[in-house]
C-alpha cells in the first residue's frame, strides 16, 4: 500500500511528475483511488497527463472499476485521443460493447478528436461480439474515408467482424485485397469457414499459411471435430507441435459429443495438465449423455487431485445425482457447498432444488428453497416443478399465489409445473383455470408442452373426448408424444376405440416407438382380446421393436442394485426370495387379493398369474430393501415404468405391515407410501 502521510502536509506542492511517479507504482484497487484524492486536492486533476493516467489505471482490469473509469473520463474537460481509445477500449474488455459503440458515436459528434487506428479495431471488435454486422460495415466506410484503408490493424479487425458475423465472401475479399497478412488476420478468416460449415476451405487456408500457432491448429480441430469428422480431428490434433490445455479440451469437447466416450477418457486421462474446464467437459458430457455413474467418478476423481470444483462442475454433478436419485451423495454435495461458502441464489439453488426433488426428498428441497433469502424465477418454478413431481398440487398452487402476491412473473416453464400438478391430482377444473390464465392474463401462448400437460390431466381423469377435441383443435401440429398421452389414458381407462386411433397417429409419426405397440397391447390384453395382442406383437417383431423390460433400482451403500421380473441373477437371491414368501404371507394376512387383471400376458391358471405378480421387480426391489436397508430408513427405489395397480395396492400394505416408509419413482411421478397409503391418493 502506497504510504501517503509523509507527504500529506506538503500537498499543495507536489508537482505532477511526483504524482505520475505515485501512479506509475499503483498495484492495488486502493492505491489509484489514493492518488486520485491527492490530486483533486492538490488541484492538478485535469493535467491532461494526470487524468489520462488516472483513467488507464480505472480501465485496467487487474485493479480497476468500469464504473470508476467512466466517472473519470466525464470529469475530463477536453479527452484526448489516449482517452478515448481507453474507455472505448475498457468497455468492449468488460463485456459493455454497446457503450463502447454509444461512446464512439460521441467521439465523432461531441468531440474535434479523430478516430485513429487504436479506436477503430477497439470499436470493430465491439461490432463482432455483438455480431453487429451493419454498424461494422459503416465503421468499415469511415475507415476507407479517413484514410485507414491499408493500415493493418483494421484490416485484420475487420476481416475478424465480417468472420464472426458470418459474411464469409465479405471477410475473404477484404483478406485478398491486404498487402501484409498477419498472424491474427489468417486465424480470423479459417475461424470464419469453420463458424459457416466450410472446413475443407479452412485447411485449405490452414495448409498455405506462413506460420501457424496454437489457435490455428485449435480452430481446425474444432471445425472437425464439430461436423462429425473425428478421425480427421485428430490426425490434425495428433500432428499439433504444441498441444494447448484449449486444443485438448477441444478434442475432448469432440468425443463426448460424439458419443466416443471411451477415446474422449483416453484422452483425458493422458492430458499431462488438467484444468477445470477440462474436468468440467468430461463431467458434463457424460452427465448430458445420461452416463451419470461416469460423471460422479469423474467428479470424486476431480475432488482427490484436480482443481477445486466451481458453479458449472457442481450443477452437471448434480444432474447427474439427480438422474440416478442418489440422495445420500447429494446431501453430501449440499454439506460441500455450505462448507466451501458456495452461494445459492443463483443456478446452483435451483439445481440444488431439483436434485432433492428428483430424489424424492420434497421436504428437502423446501428446506432450500426457503433458505434462498433473494430467491429468483427458477428457485420458485423449480420447487413447484418438484411439488407437482410429487402430486402436492395445493402446496404448488399456493406456492403460486405467493409468487402472484410478491409480483414475480411466471415463466412458460412454471406454468408446465403448475399443469404438472393438477394432473397428477385430478385437479380437472384447476388446471383448466391456469391453462387459461397463462394464456389470457400472461399472454404465454401455449407450446406443445402445455397442450401435452392439459391432454394428460383429462386423460388421467377420464376425459379422453375432451382430450382429443383438444389434441384436433390446438393451433400447433400435434406431435407423437402428446398422441402417446391419449393413449396411455385410453388403456388406464379401458377405452379401445379412442385408444387405436391414437395409436394409429403415433405409427404414423414415430413407427418405431416402443411405448405405442406396449399400450395398445395392454389394451387389448386388458380386454381379453389376445388375437389382436398376436398382432401388435407380429407387428413389432416385423419392425424390430421389443418392449423394454420393466426395472427397478434400489441403491444401498454407493452401489446400485437392479432387478427385473423373476430376476435371479443377484447375489442375495436365497434371502431375497425366503423374504418375498415371508412378505406374500403377511400379505394374505392382512386381506390382500390379487389383481389379476395386471396380468397382461396369455396365461391360463389363477396361481401362474398370481406368481407373475409377486415376481414383479419392484417387488424383488422391496424385499431387497427390507433386507438391506437400515430400519426406520426409507427404501427408495426407481422404476422405469409405470406402477401397476396390483403392486401399488400390495406396496400400500407392506407399509403398514413392516412399518417402513417406501418412496417408488416410476417414469410418472413419485409415491410416498406411509402407513398403508400413498401420496398420491390412489391416482396416478
Amino acid at each position: 500500500m502506497l504510504k501517503f502521510s509523509a507527504f500529506h502536509s506538503f500537498q499543495p506542492y507536489l508537482p505532477h511528475k511526483t504524482h505520475l511517479s505515485l501512479l506509475q507504482a499503483c498495484k492495488t484497487p486502493e492505491e489509484p483511488k489514493q492518488v486520485h484524492a491527492s490530486t483533486i486536492k492538490t488541484g492538478i486533476f485535469n493535467h491532461i497527463s494526470i487524468c489520462s493516467r488516472i483513467l488507464a489505471l480505472y480501465s485496467d482490469p487487474k485493479i480497476g472499476n468500469l464504473e470508476y473509469a467512466r466517472l473519470v473520463f466525464d470529469q475530463i474537460e477536453e479527452p484526448n485521443s489516449f482517452s478515448w481509445n481507453t474507455i472505448i477500449k475498457c468497455y468492449v474488455e468488460n463485456h459493455h460493447s454497446n457503450d463502447s459503440i454509444l461512446m464512439f458515436c460521441g467521439l465523432l459528434s461531441e468531440s474535434a478528436v479523430n478516430p485513429d487506428n487504436f479506436t477503430l479495431p477497439s470499436v470493430i471488435k465491439g461490432c463482432g461480439r455483438l455480431c453487429a454486422i451493419e454498424e461494422g460495415k459503416q465503421i468499415h466506410g469511415l475507415s476507407l474515408k479517413i484514410g485507414f484503408e491499408s493500415d493493418l490493424y483494421v484490416q485484420s479487425s475487420m476481416v475478424s467482424l465480417y468472420s464472426k458475423c458470418f459474411d464469409i465472401v465479405s471477410a475473404q475479399r477484404l483478406f485478398d485485397r491486404m498487402e501484409d497478412k498477419d498472424l491474427v488476420s489468417w486465424n480470423s478468416l479459417i475461424d470464419g469457414y469453420v463458424r459457416c460449415g466450410e472446413v475443407e476451405h479452412a485447411q485449405k487456408l490452414f495448409d498455405e499459411m506462413p506460420e501457424k500457432d496454437s489457435f490455428s491448429w485449435t480452430v481446425l480441430i474444432d471445425g472437425y471435430s464439430k461436423c462429425g469428422k473425428l478421425e480427421i480431428a485428430r490426425e490434425i490434433f495428433d500432428r499439433m507441435p504444441n498441444r494447448n490445455l484449449v486444443s485438448w479440451n477441444v478434442m475432448i469437447n469432440g468425443y463426448m459429443k460424439s458419443g466416443d466416450f471411451v477415446s474422449a477418457r483416453q484422452l483425458f486421462d493422458s492430458m499431462p495438465t488438467k484444468n477445470i474446464i477440462t474436468w468440467n467437459s468430461i463431467v458434463a458430457g457424460y452427465e448430458l449423455n445420461g452416463r451419470y455413474m461416469e460423471a460422479l467418478e469423474v467428479f470424486e476423481n476431480m475432488l482427490k487431485v484436480g482443481p477445486k470444483p466451481n458453479y458449472a462442475t457442481l450443477v452437471s454433478v448434480l444432474s447427474a445425482v439427480s438422474g440416478l436419485s442418489l440422495l445420500d451423495k447429494g446431501r453430501w454435495i449440499n454439506s460441500y457447498l455450505d462448507r466451501n461458502g458456495f452461494k445459492l441464489d443463483g443456478v446452483l439453488g435451483t439445481s440444488l432444488i431439483e436434485m432433492y426433488s428428483k430424489c424424492g426428498s420434497i421436504d428437502s428441497a423446501f428446506v432450500v428453497f426457503r433458505a434462498i433469502a433473494q430467491r429468483k424465477l427458477g428457485h420458485w418454478t423449480a420447487m413447484i416443478v418438484g411439488l407437482g413431481m410429487h402430486g402436492m398440487a395445493d402446496q404448488a398452487l399456493e406456492l403460486f399465489n405467493d409468487m402472484q402476491r410478491i409480483q414475480m412473473k411466471p415463466n412458460p416453464i412454471t406454468f408446465i409445473g403448475l399443469l404438472n400438478a393438477c394432473s397428477h391430482a385430478g385437479m380437472v377444473n384447476e388446471g383448466r383455470q391456469i391453462f387459461k390464465l397463462m394464456k389470457n392474463e400472461y399472454r404465454i401462448e401455449p407450446t406443445i408442452e402445455h397442450y401435452g400437460c392439459l391432454v394428460d390431466l383429462l386423460c388421467r381423469a377420464g376425459y379422453l373426448e375432451e382430450a382429443k377435441n383438444v389434441i384436433e383443435t390446438m393451433h400447433i401440429r400435434p406431435n407423437a408424444v402428446i398422441w402417446m398421452s391419449l393413449l396411455s389414458g385410453c388403456r388406464n381407462h379401458g377405452n379401445i376405440e379412442i385408444g387405436e386411433c391414437a395409436a394409429e397417429h403415433v405409427i404414423k409419426m414415430a413407427p418405431k416407438t416402443i411405448g405405442c405397440y406396449v399400450l395398445l397391447s395392454n389394451i387389448y390384453a386388458a380386454a381379453g382380446r389376445w388375437n389382436k395382442v398376436s398382432e401388435v406383437r407380429e407387428m413389432m417383431k416385423k419392425l424390430g421393436v421389443r418392449k423394454d423390460p420393466g426395472c427397478s433400482l434400489i441403491e444401498h451403500n454407493g452401489v446400485f442394485h437392479e432387478f427385473v421380473v423373476a430376476d435371479r441373477s443377484h447375489p442375495q437371491k436365497e434371502e431375497i426370495y425366503s423374504k418375498l414368501s415371508e412378505m406374500g404371507e403377511r400379505l394374505k394376512c392382512a386381506g390382500y387379493i390379487p389383481d389379476l387383471t395386471q396380468v397382461l400376458l396369455c396365461i391360463e391358471g389363477k396361481k401362474e398369474k398370481e406368481a407373475e405378480l409377486a415376481n414383479h421387480s419392484e417387488r424383488l426391489a422391496i424385499a431387497f430393501g427390507l433386507i438391506n436397508v437400515e430400519p426406520r430408513r426409507p427404501i427408495r427405489i426407481v422404476k422405469n415404468l409405470r406402477v401397476c395397480n396390483d403392486c401399488h395396492s400390495v406396496t400400500k400394505l407392506l407399509s403398514a405391515i413392516y412399518d417402513r416408509e417406501i418412496i417408488v419413482r416410476d417414469n410418472s411421478r413419485f409415491h410416498h407410501f406411509r402407513n398403508g397409503s400413498c401420496s398420491c391418493k390412489d391416482y396416478w
